[in-house]
């Protein structure tokens, strides 16, 4: 029987203008609008809107549609969309200067999530960086000595989360732990043991570059959970998910571990 936690994950569709953030942390980042029948041609005009937003900065009603060639209910309509998925948020215009009679003009602008939701080039100055440390002398130690310390810098929470599980639930609970930072982990039941299943890896691209990531990662796994653990499968080799076969262990055996530090 399966047993799955953390976030469906849904991504706002998919264009050539916003990511598709199939899964999120803590469901911040846009989720797909309410109606996934949406059409084709409503989806590329609600990007856009967002766009256009992002192009010109806070906008009003008016002025996106003028600049859209839509209707001002129209554009009513994508932004209610949009506001509803995190994207946009309602705020005043800030006035420079004198303010004139009146209540300032409400403006949509693009909230955090929002803006992440577009390709900003994260990835590649990852991979930029990554690439100029191991070109360096004792480069591809430094890479590992990075992984390392990631790792440990997310510690304490899935530390946290796994040590307050009893041990048969201590899989279960990393999974939780993951999928709250946006790895939709689950876990089910195996064959002499239990697989832990990450179905979104939000450094796939730096990871298929540099293997030391995912090293570290199952290298903090099996010191978290006290037991040798096996990696079948990564997204970043081109599976469609990150498998971790991790074997049955005593209650002795996952206490003795208990509060040790990833090294």
């Amino acid at each position: 029987m399966q047993r799955t936690s953390g976030p469906s994950g849904r991504g706002l569709p998919g264009s050539e203008e916003l990511r598709n953030n199939g899964v999120v942390k803590n469901g911040d980042y846009p989720t797909e609008p309410p109606h996934e029948e949406l059409a084709t041609g409503e989806r590329s005009t609600r990007n856009r809107v967002a766009r256009s937003i992002l192009d010109h900065g806070p906008s009003t009603v008016a002025e996106l549609a003028e600049r859209l060639g839509l209707t001002q209910a129209a554009v009513r309509r994508h932004l209610d969309a949009l506001a509803a998925d995190n994207v946009v948020e309602a705020r005043e215009r800030r006035v420079y200067g004198a303010r004139t009679r009146g209540r300032p003009a409400k403006v949509f602008a693009l909230t955090d999530c929002g803006r992440d939701a577009f390709d900003q080039s994260y990835d590649k100055l990852a991979l930029d960086a990554l690439r100029w440390i191991g070109e360096r002398e004792g480069g591809g130690e430094a890479i590992a000595a990075f992984a390392r310390a990631r790792i440990a810098a997310q510690a304490d929470a899935y530390r946290k989360a796994v040590e307050a599980a009893a041990p048969e639930d201590r899989t279960e609970a990393l999974a939780k732990a993951l999928s709250v930072d946006g790895y939709a982990a689950t876990a089910r039941n195996a064959p002499v043991g239990e697989q832990l299943c990450q179905h979104h890896c939000p450094v796939a691209h730096a990871a298929e570059k540099f293997p030391q990531l995912c090293e570290a990662e199952t290298e903090f796994f099996a010191e978290l959970l006290g037991t040798h653990v096996q990696r079948l499968a990564t997204i970043a080799h081109g599976d469609g998910v990150c498998t971790t076969f991790i074997p049955k262990i005593s209650h002795h055996a996952s206490e003795s571990t208990s509060g040790r530090n990833p090294a």
